[in-house]
């Protein structure tokens, strides 16, 4: 399918002549590792949002407690549209009344290993792992580092989909901290937390 298919539902929701988010105009697809980008978002609900490029674009989940470097945790992630490559710039305040009005920073980017095989260990194709509700990759974040796994465990059919984002490592070892406090949380970007960010936008 198409990126201008896939982000139709993304630019649907959105009125460009209000929002600075980028509208997904055509650009060449980077080369090296595909990225990824946790962007913390002050919305109705505070939420961390997952995003991993997957071909044109940026596959996306709300996790509304944020990754977590601690093996022991399970989080919760609910898929979203599909967002445009160049959405893992964006940092800045959605105006009210907008789909997603509130604050944004990107709190962690980097690339990521794609990890998914099948069942005789050979290498899967990323996109077909997702679409099957499986997929493990390795992060090489600012600050998210080591192997993850996003698994559905609920599927639209029965009611609203739902995934878990967990780190995967040796059982019963917590060799992370969990997620961070997104008040007190930093942009990789630019150093600013929500609050910061917001009243450099005038939205104090």
């Amino acid at each position: 399918m198409a990126t201008e298919d896939w982000l139709r539902t993304y630019r649907g929701k959105r009125d460009f002549e209000r929002t600075r988010e980028p509208s997904g105009q055509p650009a060449a697809t980077p080369g090296g590792r595909p990225r990824f980008v946790v962007q913390i978002h002050d919305a109705r609900r505070m939420h961390f949002d997952f995003r991993l490029q997957v071909g044109d674009v940026l596959k996306s989940w709300a996790v509304p407690r944020g990754p977590s470097s601690d093996p022991g945790d399970r989080r919760l992630a609910v898929p979203t549209e599909d967002h445009p490559l160049e959405y893992e710039d964006f940092e800045g305040v959605i105006p009210k009344g907008e789909y997603g009005g509130g604050t944004v920073i990107v709190w962690d980017r980097g690339t990521y290993e794609p990890l998914s095989h099948d069942r005789a260990g050979r290498p899967v194709d990323f996109a077909e792992s997702v679409e099957h509700g499986h997929a493990g990759f390795r992060l090489h974040g600012a600050k998210l580092h080591g192997e993850y796994a996003l698994t559905r465990f609920r599927s639209a059919q029965d009611e609203e989909e739902a995934w878990l984002l967990v780190r995967k490592g040796p059982a019963g070892r917590a060799d992370g901290h969990g997620s961070p406090d997104p008040r007190r949380a930093r942009s990789v970007r630019t150093g600013r937390t929500l609050a910061q960010v917001a009243a450099d936008a005038g939205q104090d």
